[in-house]
């Protein structure tokens, strides 16, 4: 009887804190696009992911160092889209992190194939793609922010500044697919102004 097993790769600490910065400068360039923050023009067209993808030509496509990753000092990283004219949050896309703190404390590595993670990034880029489908409509300018969640003995670097949590009332929740490195898993959540209780 023939039987196939699967490769698995080795993983690092240092490989899945590339891997998850990464994903976060590609799934924010989805997000700014898919929801019109930025003009079509602003982006070019990439592949990754097996996915054709976005980016922005002229900004720093690397939302978060791999730095805080690789400690195990990075709980969380939020995307907020606000109002331009009133700053009002109208959306929230929350990036949960749980790191394996035997990889951070021993140095030891996990295993898990390239594929498999590349199919469950695969999942999320294209639930952000589809968000235009349920996500209310953004009818006017828009501008965005990025929320650290950090422990609370890390440095701030200088390019960023205390904030509040920039937290919206009563908000609708729609929970995403998650990826696992087995040294990261990264949990994805959007929360959105819910116009409806206005409206009552």
């Amino acid at each position: 009887m023939a039987s196939r097993t699967v490769a698995k790769d080795i993983i690092t600490l240092r490989g899945s804190a590339a891997i998850v910065s990464e994903f976060f400068g590609y799934a924010a360039n989805s997000i700014l696009y898919n929801r019109g923050v930025y003009p079509e023009e602003s982006f070019a067209k990439v592949k990754k992911y097996g996915l054709p993808m976005l980016l922005t030509q002229d900004e720093e496509n690397e939302i978060v160092g791999k730095e805080w990753l690789e400690a195990g000092k990075l709980q969380r990283v939020v995307m907020v889209i606000m109002s331009k004219a009133t700053k009002e949050v109208l959306e929230r896309w929350n990036f949960s992190i749980e790191t394996d703190s035997d990889v951070v404390e021993k140095g030891v590595s996990r295993e898990k194939s390239d594929r498999e993670i590349m199919r469950e990034i695969q999942a999320i880029m294209r639930q952000i793609a589809s968000s235009i489908t349920y996500l209310p409509c953004l009818d006017e300018p828009c501008v965005f922010d990025v929320l650290a969640y950090t422990d609370t003995d890390v440095p701030v670097p200088f390019t960023w500044i205390e904030s509040d949590p920039k937290l919206i009332a009563n908000p609708q929740m729609v929970k995403l697919h998650s990826f696992d490195t087995k040294i990261h898993k990264v949990d994805t959540l959007v929360s959105y102004k819910n116009d409806e209780w206005d409206e009552q």
